[in-house]
């Protein structure tokens, strides 16, 4: 039986837990928000109030934090009396981290592990809330041949494709490259089908069409921004998330941060970036990234008034 240490129970990382539960781990959780975990100890994790207690006795620690500075300090520091779980696990353990963060903080942890001897990947999802619940989430893997083979005994419990991007950091910059791709797309199609409706044609009817041409893609055939078009997605449901427009705001900022380190060029990506910027900045920041549709759909809308 595994014995796994799971730090950050939010939309994403509760189902990810519950699913380990389910298939037979034992589980200790720990979150900053109390009360995100308390449910959890009804299906039979260990809920407890501090690090050092959460990665005691385990044989992995899993991570799901909001961003690179939360990762940097619940890793290396700031917590427990300056501490950092690398340095209160027990030799061995097995550190997977699933936030999305700057492929720099990833490489830094995974350099202090190193050197501590314990085995640490940087495994980012793709899938949103809906994959994390029906355990068919994508790892994104990055780190050494051995330790990717460790992670994958415990990723395949709770995800349905495990990918090796290559060494510590290449997993979330592999995430953030899919995620700037997403933020683009998702920014086409809205504009698309905006068109379409300005000029007398059916959004279902259109989406149809495209899907079966050379516009074909995943946001058409799955996660249609458009309300009424498809069911069971967030636009059918007033854009409840899903996964949330400053989430995807703050992933096409990784994906600028790290085009201006590498000096590449990303118009469109940058031209999405600001898209989810204006559109956050009327307080659209909760709701479901697909939501962008109404950003074009209030610009049509009052053009006409």
């Amino acid at each position: 039986m595994m014995k796994i240490g799971f730090i950050g129970v939010g939309n994403m990382g509760h189902p990810m837990a519950l699913n380990l539960l389910r298939a037979g781990c034992q589980v200790k959780v720990y979150d900053v928000v109390a009360d995100a975990a308390s449910d959890l100890a009804d299906e039979g994790a260990e809920v407890v109030g501090a690090l050092q207690q959460v990665v005691s006795g385990v044989d992995t620690v899993i991570t799901m934090l909001p961003a690179g500075e939360q990762v940097r300090a619940v890793y290396l520091g700031d917590h427990d009396g300056g501490l950092g779980i690398l340095n209160m696990a027990d030799s061995g353990t097995l550190f997977i981290d699933s936030s999305t963060i700057d492929p720099a903080s990833a490489r830094l942890v995974a350099i202090q592990a190193a050197s501590k001897g314990v085995d640490f990947v940087d495994a980012p999802v793709s899938g949103g809330v809906a994959g994390a619940k029906a355990g068919t989430l994508t790892f994104i893997v990055g780190g050494s041949d051995a330790n990717f083979q460790r992670a994958g005994l415990v990723l395949k419990l709770i995800g349905k494709s495990i990918l090796h991007a290559g060494k510590a950091g290449d997993g979330q910059m592999a995430k953030i490259c899919n995620n700037l791709m997403l933020g683009i797309q998702m920014a086409g199609v809205c504009e698309a089908l905006s068109l379409a409706i300005d000029n007398g044609l059916d959004p279902q009817i259109v989406s149809e069409i495209m899907q079966q041409s050379s516009g074909q893609n995943w946001v058409l055939d799955r996660y249609n921004p458009c309300p009424g078009v498809m069911a069971n997605v967030p636009a059918s449901q007033q854009y409840q998330p899903g996964f949330m427009a400053k989430l995807m705001l703050k992933d096409l900022g990784l994906g600028l941060d790290a085009a201006v380190e590498s000096q590449s060029p990303i118009p469109m990506g940058t031209l999405a970036r600001n898209l989810y910027a204006f559109h956050n900045a009327a307080s659209n920041e909760l709701l479901d990234f697909s939501s962008l549709f109404e950003f074009y759909r209030r610009r049509s809308d009052n053009s006409k008034q």
